[in-house]
């Protein structure tokens, strides 16, 4: 009993620093994960073996390969290529840009597309002197409502997926549908509330139209071996299910090869340089934040807490997989739009696990699993804070003086969140229970 209540002890001390912003996320949980070890709830050889290394190894090689891709210029020559094919008209960019943002959410991650995407935006308002605002809130929801369709477009799906060992073929059968149907109402919203008062000079869109999409790419030599890496690791995360290899596998593999590519020919001291800053790519904050939280997640699992919250929602939910699976996605939904959905979707993969028994196992479990994807990716969108690339976009508008303001977002965010998860709840109605 002490250790129960210490482990959920150090879980509520943990979501409130993190929610506070008082430190540094992954300070928070590394902190928590060590209360654990030191005080004998976990051994230091359990506490490492809770750490899952697939998903670790599948974020590093990740941001490895879509950061040396980055330095070619890739996506910004894409992003020029959107306002050629819509004439720099500033109601068709408002389309395209949402699209592209949703697409390369899905193929990279949300966090890295956001940070890709706002940069050209901007430079593309500054000459059509436009405001971002309307067009950086469509790239905010349309980040988190692409990065649902696949395995690696949101971090909770690639908790989920890991954990499951499901493939990136199985998230786009089951969740590009839905996806595809909030794209085009989000976009249509949006094109009525913002895109048909949106106009620009003549003059202005011909300075836009300028900028050629070659000009973006700054090394060509790169650009087509990120192109080919690009295309390899993705038609391997499609082929992953047939040829048995895990996800952190193929993206180790294919950062390797690029960092291969990348350096080949290279002097040696200018080689280990690049290499080097390749490695500085990685975003070794988030990678830690992920390994503590395991550590803190698995204290509840080890001292029987997950397995207590799990017996309590059966019993609620009245051993009906119907109420579980539209439960969980409305819980998910709601809470991931008040705090951090990556820690909301850790804590909750070891309690499912712990249901699927009682509720006939993992097959019969399965509508369940796809509604706390669904619920925790789409909620992000319900508030400032509710996803990481949600705070990384009103962190670079407020750099070009554009302030994102928390309670601004709401107006928008709360409405979309809820329609994207009616949308859901509808759609796992009709597959799974109609």
């Amino acid at each position: 009993m002490n250790e129960q209540i210490l482990a959920i002890g150090v879980l509520i001390a943990s979501y409130v620093v993190l929610f506070s912003e008082k430190l540094n996320r992954a300070v928070a949980v590394l902190l928590g994960a060590s209360v654990l070890i030191f005080s004998g709830v976990l051994s230091h050889q359990a506490a490492v073996s809770s750490i899952d290394f697939n998903t670790i190894a599948l974020l590093i090689g990740m941001m490895i390969v879509v950061g040396i891709a980055e330095k070619s210029g890739m996506f910004q020559a894409l992003a020029v290529l959107s306002a050629k094919a819509v004439r720099a008209n500033p109601r068709g960019l408002l389309i395209m840009l949402a699209l592209i943002t949703a697409v390369l959410s899905a193929l990279l991650d949300n966090v890295t597309t956001v940070l890709l995407i706002v940069p050209v935006t901007f430079q593309m308002m500054r000459h059509l002197k436009l405001k971002a605002y309307p067009f950086l809130l469509a790239e905010i929801f349309a980040s988190n409502i692409g990065g649902t369709a696949t395995l690696i477009g949101d971090p909770p799906n690639i908790l989920i997926g890991s954990a499951l060992e499901l493939s990136f073929m199985d998230f786009v059968y089951r969740l590009f549908p839905v996806v595809a149907v909030c794209m085009v109402v989000l976009i249509a919203v949006f094109d009525f509330a913002y895109g048909r008062h949106l106009k620009a000079d003549m003059q202005s869109k011909a300075e836009l139209l300028k900028i050629g999409a070659k000009e973006m790419i700054t090394d060509f030599s790169l650009f087509y071996k990120s192109l080919c890496v690009l295309t390899g690791v993705l038609s391997l995360f499609i082929l992953a299910e047939k040829i048995h290899i895990q996800n952190g596998t193929i993206a180790l593999l294919g950062a390797f090869i690029m960092l291969f590519l990348y350096t080949f020919g290279d002097e040696h001291l200018s080689r280990d340089q690049r290499v080097e800053d390749a490695f500085s790519l990685v975003d070794w904050t988030t990678i830690f934040f992920f390994c503590g939280l395991f550590i803190v997640v698995f204290g509840l699992e080890k001292t029987g807490v997950l397995e207590i919250l799990g017996q309590k929602f059966i019993l609620i939910s009245q051993g009906s997989i119907k109420k579980a699976t539209f439960g969980i996605l409305w819980i998910s939904a709601v809470v991931s739009s008040a705090i951090d959905n990556i820690p909301f979707v850790a804590t909750m993969i070891p309690t499912l696990k712990s249901m699927e028994e009682s509720f006939g196992g993992r097959v019969a479990m399965m509508p369940v699993w796809w509604a706390l994807s669904l619920g925790s990716c789409f909620g992000g969108n319900g508030s400032l804070i509710g996803a990481s690339a949600n705070v990384i976009v009103a962190g670079l508008a407020l750099r070009e003086n554009e302030h994102i303001g928390f309670a601004k977002f709401l107006l928008w965010g709360v409405p979309v969140m809820f329609v994207s998860a009616i949308c859901a709840t509808i759609y796992l109605y009709l597959l799974y229970f109609m």
